[in-house]
């Protein structure tokens, strides 16, 4: 005996010519492929989501970890503002009691500014430069026809870095 394909029901199975397929004339073969390679699609779409979703976890957490202490940095950049401010009202005459109170001053505001590089935070130097809005923020406008326009004329609070991030931008005076 022969064997043939059915072709009533299209079967793909191979049938002897004298027999009846066995799928009752209604051929499932192509909804199998077709459910089979949707089931591979969704497969293959699902471990594409699965690695996407890995690698930007991972980019998070490195980004996480890289700056993990700029909570604490911003804290201890208050402190170092006042420091200075308290350092700036000195008037050289080291022979009073105020003076040598702040000689004290000076020595923890080193260590402060000395730890604060050791953790990558740098000062942003924005006086006398052009005015970047992206490390600086305008609070004030002044003319001043001696200097160029969009030029600095004073910093009103330092602006700082963490490591390549501005994590607080410069608050400064900009000539019109």
């Amino acid at each position: 005996m022969e064997k043939t394909k059915n072709k009533k029901c299209k079967c793909k199975e191979e049938v002897n010519s004298k027999e009846e397929c066995k799928c009752n004339d209604e051929c499932h073969c192509d909804e199998t492929e077709l459910k089979l390679k949707e089931t591979e699609d969704k497969l293959l779409r699902l471990q594409a989501e699965f690695m996407n979703y890995q690698n930007r976890r991972e980019k998070e957490l490195e980004t996480l970890f890289k700056y993990e202490g700029e909570s604490i940095i911003k804290e201890v950049l208050k402190v170092v503002d006042n420091f200075e401010r308290a350092i700036n009202m000195d008037d050289d005459d080291l022979s009073d009691e105020v003076s040598k109170f702040l000689s004290g001053f000076k020595m923890i505001y080193t260590s402060l500014v000395n730890m604060l590089t050791d953790l990558e935070v740098t000062e942003i130097d924005v006086d006398g430069k052009e005015f970047d809005p992206t490390i600086a923020e305008a609070v004030l406008v002044e003319e001043d026809k001696t200097k160029p326009a969009n030029v600095v004329l004073e910093v009103l609070q330092k602006g700082y870095k963490y490591k390549d991030k501005v994590i607080r931008p410069a608050m400064v005076k900009v000539n019109k």
